[in-house]
C-alpha cells in the first residue's frame, strides 16, 4: 500500500493547470519521494522524484525566480 501525503497545490495563472505536490510512502519502506502531479484539462502529467533531484530542481527553480524583475 501506498500512502500520499498532499504538500502544496498551486495554480498557474497563465494557463490555468493545476500543480499538486505530495510526498509518496511505501509501506514495504525505503526512501519517501516527491510526486508531482500536473493536470491540464482533462490530462494529467505524474512523476516520482527522489530527495537528490528534488532539491536540484528546486535550488534551480528560485534561481530563476530571484533573477525575475519584481512585480
Amino acid at each position: 500500500m501506498t500512502r500520499l501525503k498532499s504538500l502544496s497545490k498551486l495554480r498557474v495563472p497563465l494557463g490555468g493547470q493545476e500543480i499538486e505536490l505530495q510526498q509518496v510512502d511505501f509501506e514495504a519502506g525505503g526512501m519517501s519521494l516527491l510526486r508531482t502531479r500536473i493536470r491540464e484539462q482533462a490530462r494529467f502529467t505524474i512523476f516520482d522524484i527522489d530527495p537528490a533531484t528534488a532539491r536540484a530542481w528546486g535550488e534551480a527553480l528560485l534561481q530563476w525566480a530571484q533573477a525575475q524583475p519584481a512585480e
